[in-house]
């Protein structure tokens, strides 16, 4: 017996019910206008990391973007519209990829062939666990990896970010105090804006600080401006520079055992979002994980890198309570524009560092917060010292950002923390 099987009584999508304010769910829609500025919202939250992760191994950002649009859609599609999430560039990848290609650090990788082969096997592992999960059902998830693992991972991917937000604060006085007016800005619009502006605090909050960097920076000098001549040079239109991916034997071996971190995280931000919204999303677990490997291995077939369920917008819908699936074509189709136009890549690129690192602090804080949720409807109990013990020391491997040599492969921060918690959690098993 199949223990995913998903009700289909609306259908394989679900029939949206137009809902205008507090907590609009999964099934349930705004208004066309606020949908739009929703998807908007949303392309802002994954556009920082969606373009570091690629210019961190040498891909080409516009290619990344695109396909993030690509894999959305196909989430959504092979999920029935029923898991709202955004898929963008995983870092999980970069560590094996810098190792697989030995990139220098800056401009082109004149090796992505390799990196590519390796993340299109990554991918189709990622694909079979998917369909093994849809069909033998994801009990034998829910045991390897139980609530208190699960939410320790998720807070893992929170803390471990963190650095990454708070380094774009730490290039000047300006910088940082320009992200703390960004966290004050979108802060202050969600807890006492209005009732439509509560329902955009991140954009708003952003587009507020990005208007006053440009005063202080560009009006009166007080920091580096905003070069607004790459947009001026930019082409409207232009396809992606896309690739072609070589299978080399060290690279795929080095690369495709990252599906494994992939499928914690993907757990995670299921397991997140259904404690968020109050149902469980489980039995959509097997379609979630097949649709990021399909994903994966489609943009690792042109060029793109691989892909993950975003964190950075699950602390969208956290701090707005939008959960809207609907949400996340309109922003799929947006960041496809976005990847066919240099132009509008680049008008997004002049969002300034510190901008992004404040915004960036809001949603992995928000994510790594989301654990104490699963923690606490889960009734975790830390009281026992097995799951204590467990939660313990994922949360300083993750937010330590530990590394694991292993030979020529290297387990970053989010990786060494993940299989060390299950692998702790189990060794601890009391006796029976």
């Amino acid at each position: 017996m199949i223990e995913n099987t998903v009700s289909t009584d609306e259908g394989f999508f679900p029939r949206w019910k137009l809902k205008r304010e507090g907590l609009v769910l999964p099934e349930e829609r705004l208004p066309a206008g606020p949908t739009l500025i929703s998807g908007i919202q949303h392309i802002i939250a994954m556009f920082g990391s969606t373009v570091l992760a690629p210019l961190l191994t040498g891909f080409d950002p516009n290619v990344a973007i695109f396909f993030s649009g690509i894999a959305t859609l196909i989430f959504f599609v092979i999920t029935g519209g029923r898991v709202p999430s955004y898929l963008g560039s995983s870092f999980s990848f970069i560590g094996v990829i810098i190792a697989a290609t030995a990139y220098a650090g800056s401009g082109a990788n004149p090796r992505i062939g390799l990196a590519l082969g390796g993340i299109l096997a990554a991918g189709a592992l990622y694909a079979v666990i998917g369909i093994v999960v849809q069909f033998a059902g994801y009990r034998w998830i829910e045991r390897l990896m139980p609530p208190v693992l699960t939410g320790s991972i998720v807070a893992v991917i929170g803390l471990n970010l963190a650095p990454v937000g708070v380094k774009h604060l730490s290039a000047s006085p300006l910088a940082a105090w320009i992200g703390v007016f960004t966290v004050v800005a979108v802060a202050a619009i969600a807890c006492h804006g209005s009732r439509a502006a509560r329902r955009l605090p991140i954009l708003l909050g952003g587009v507020i600080a990005y208007g006053l960097y440009l005063v202080l920076a560009n009006g009166f000098g007080l920091g580096q401006p905003i070069d607004f001549a790459p947009l001026a040079a930019a082409p409207w239109f232009a396809w992606p520079h896309f690739a072609a991916p070589e299978f080399d034997g060290r690279a795929i071996a080095l690369i495709a055992p990252v599906a494994v971190i992939l499928v914690a995280e993907n757990l995670g931000h299921v397991k997140a979002i259904g404690a968020m919204t109050g149902r469980p999303l489980d039995a959509y677990l097997g379609r979630a994980f097949l649709s990021d490997g399909l994903a994966t291995m489609l943009s690792a077939s042109c060029g793109g890198p691989g892909v993950t369920t975003y964190a950075e917008n699950m602390g969208v819908m956290a701090v707005t309570r939008i959960y809207s699936t609907l949400i996340f074509p309109v922003a799929a189709l947006i960041a496809i524009v976005i990847g066919l136009s240099p132009k509008i890549g680049v008008l997004v690129l002049t969002i300034p560092e510190p901008v992004i690192g404040g915004l960036s602090i809001i949603v992995f804080g928000l994510i790594a917060a989301t654990a104490g949720r699963i923690w606490v409807e889960n009734r975790v109990d830390f009281a026992d010292p097995r799951n204590l013990l467990t939660a313990g020391v994922a949360l300083t491997l993750g937010a330590g950002d530990f590394s694991l040599p292993l030979g020529t492969f290297t387990l970053s921060g989010i990786a060494t923390a993940t299989f060390g918690a299950i692998l702790l959690y189990h060794a601890l098993r009391p006796r029976t």
